[in-house]
């Protein structure tokens, strides 16, 4: 018809029509802030992390998730394939585990009297883990007890005074617990103004750990009936018929806990309240 446009005159042949509504996929290097869209699943987060086969998203609720490089990603929606950069990438100053700026070429200082327990060996490995670094530039040493029962004599031997800290770190320490009352009974004693008891609110360390890293949504209720390790690796499908099956547990768990974003901030706060206060000059109080 004269006048209307001929719909059959554009050649369909001359035209990529195979091509991808939002465009073809084009290649970027991975950069530190990035913020990336899963194609597939629809998680959108920041990269927080470049490995050598890994980048690492994290949303703004704080989860994260691992991902191989190449195609599948968004980037301002448009399909992008990350790279690994082939040069290290800056990302500001270097930073201990612990979120601390890192201090190069320095060696750990001679122990300080002062001293940090921790409740458990596990308490231990996580706190060496995470603060380490930190702990050895400050000559800070990490000790583990085999429990809070005997906390009043274990202080008792220790004598802490002002130039002699001891800070404790204690489990489960929550209102009308055992664990509150021995606290108590430690910051009323002689040695009080010289020993610091915090403690979170967790039964086990294992809780401080984000349970998403072990592909929880939460750390499930265990009935009191039922050993809270068992209970857990049990949730999580894991063997639990020994005390060899718990410690695998453990080094499974502790092996997802790569810096302080791991963990939950009522134990960081803690944690970092300990070490202000055993390497703090003066007296300062003796319990919260």
């Amino acid at each position: 018809m004269a006048g209307s446009r001929d719909r059959y005159a554009q050649d369909v042949l001359k035209t990529d029509w195979r091509a991808p509504k939002r465009g073809r996929s084009v290649d970027v290097d991975a950069e530190p802030d990035m913020v990336l869209e899963d194609a597939t699943t629809g998680f959108c987060g920041a990269i927080v992390a470049i490995e050598r086969d890994l980048v690492i998203l994290e949303d703004r609720r704080g989860a994260r998730r691992s991902y191989p490089y190449g195609p599948g990603f968004l980037l301002e929606g448009k399909p992008v394939a990350v790279r690994r950069p082939k040069v290290s990438v800056a990302t500001g100053p270097a930073r201990t585990a612990s979120g601390s700026i890192a201090v190069r070429n320095s060696r750990a200082r001679v122990a300080r009297a002062s001293r940090i327990y921790v409740e458990g060996r596990h308490d231990a490995e996580l706190i060496e883990k995470v603060w380490g670094d930190d702990l050895r530039i400050e000559g800070v040493a990490v000790e583990y007890l085999s429990g809070v029962d005997d906390l009043a004599a274990v202080v008792a031997e220790f004598r802490p005074d002002a130039n002699r800290r001891l800070g404790v770190l204690v489990d489960h320490l929550v209102t009308g617990s055992k664990e509150s009352r021995i606290a108590a009974e430690v910051a009323r004693g002689p040695y009080g103004g010289h020993v610091l008891v915090v403690g979170h609110p967790y039964i086990d360390i294992w809780q401080a750990v984000r349970p998403e890293r072990v592909g929880l949504e939460e750390w499930p209720d265990i009935p009191r009936e039922t050993s809270w390790k068992h209970g857990i690796c049990a949730a999580l499908g894991w063997p639990h018929a020994d005390q060899a099956d718990i410690a695998q547990a453990w080094r499974r768990i502790l092996g997802v806990v790569r810096d302080y974003r791991d963990l939950e901030p009522t134990l960081l706060g803690r944690v970092e309240q300990l070490i202000d206060f055993v390497t703090a000059e003066g007296d300062s109080p003796g319990a919260s």
